[in-house]
């Protein structure tokens, strides 16, 4: 059953984005069953109701984080879902992008849809100047989603975070309010 319009933060043509809720779990979860493979070994979205609810509370309780499912319009289907992470405010008005699409969405265009209202609403009623994109150099449909949005490559960091057992390389995205002002 599709959302009411309402629920929507920000839409455009086919999707819609709106925050997470703990109701959102089962089809959260369920969608990230089905997307393993799609998934691995660049990103791990909760995929159990407890998992889920630790990872949607932080998202909603945490004021240095922002979270936000992208629905298809049409049905109201989650197809992905976009975090903006470690928002420092200040001098620095910034944030790092995190994402994922599920596999029934993938290769569709719904999360560059998506990630234009994100961008949208963090350069507006969020005030960010700022946003960052951290990548696994063999992560290409990431890096392809960065670099459509505008996104410009700043570098390589060795060794960055965290992922799977390791600790990874992720190159640098970055773009800025005068970016996409033209400034």
């Amino acid at each position: 059953m599709p959302h009411p319009p309402s629920r929507y933060l920000a839409a455009g043509p086919r999707v819609a984005i709106r925050p997470f809720r703990l109701e959102d779990g089962p089809e959260f979860t369920a969608r990230a069953g089905q997307s393993k493979d799609l998934h691995r070994p660049w990103l791990f979205p909760p995929d159990t109701d407890k998992a889920y609810a630790d990872y949607a509370g932080r998202l909603l309780e945490d004021p240095a984080r922002a979270g936000f499912l992208v629905c298809e319009k049409d049905s109201g289907d989650i197809a992905g879902f976009i975090n903006i992470n470690n928002i420092v405010r200040g001098g620095f008005q910034s944030g790092a992008l995190g994402y994922g699409v599920f596999a029934h969405a993938a290769q569709r265009g719904l999360m560059r849809e998506g990630m234009e209202l994100v961008i949208a609403y963090a350069f507006g009623p969020l005030g960010l100047h700022r946003l960052e994109i951290n990548a696994q150099p063999g992560n290409t449909a990431s890096i392809a989603l960065a670099r459509s949005a505008g996104f410009r490559l700043e570098g390589l960091s060795p060794k960055m975070i965290y992922v799977d057992g390791a600790w990874r390389d992720h190159e640098r995205w970055a773009l800025t309010v005068e970016m996409r002002s033209g400034r």
